[in-house]
């Protein structure tokens, strides 16, 4: 299994962005560097891939011509040059990092309401996970109580880190922290 220094704040916000009506994410697993990329520039990219929705690919995509050149300002034309690497990477150098799984954050609510120690605050927070919009009531059962709160992002982000690291042993990665401003250090 080979190591991959990554930043775990970053792919944890992504993975958390289960929405993806904005953006998307990909981590690169030679360099670990999350790569942020808008639905427009993505939009854009794949509109001329697969024209007509068509499946195909052009089978050379160094002579790929466009019925007409767009008018795109320059950093838009870096981005949608790395997202045609990216989608048409051959190599297994670039993965998308999925959304988290529902359930895996039900599952960290539920487990840190459980630890609580003011029984008021931990049967709200338990009673918020229940029915509809469980998880927009448990934040607000946090918002004015930053201590809960912080406690709350320090256990899910442990949490987050434990799904990450699964979720790259199984594409083959061992993870080392790359911490800003820190010696990395390996995740056991």
């Amino acid at each position: 299994m080979r190591q991959l220094k990554i930043n775990f704040d970053e792919v944890q916000k992504a993975m958390e962005d289960v929405s993806r009506d904005s953006f998307d994410y990909y981590l690169d697993l030679e360099t670990g560097e999350v790569m942020t990329f808008s639905e427009e520039i993505l939009n854009e990219v794949q509109s001329r891939l697969y024209p007509d929705d068509s499946d195909e690919i052009e089978d050379n995509i160094e002579y790929m011509e466009f019925d007409e050149e767009p008018d795109l300002p320059e950093w838009m034309e870096d981005e949608i040059e790395l997202v045609l690497e990216i989608l048409l990477d051959e190599n297994g150098q670039y993965v998308r990092i999925p959304e988290r799984k529902r359930s895996l954050a039900f599952t960290s609510m539920a487990a840190f309401a459980e630890t609580v120690e003011d029984p008021a605050l931990r049967e709200e927070l338990l009673l918020s996970l229940d029915g509809k919009g469980a998880f927009r009531k448990f934040k607000d059962a946090l918002l004015h109580r930053p201590g809960a709160r912080k406690k709350w992002h320090g256990h899910n982000a442990k949490a987050m880190r434990e799904e990450i690291i699964e979720w790259l042993t199984l594409l083959g990665v061992k993870p080392v922290s790359r911490l800003s401003g820190h010696d990395d250090r390996l995740i056991d």
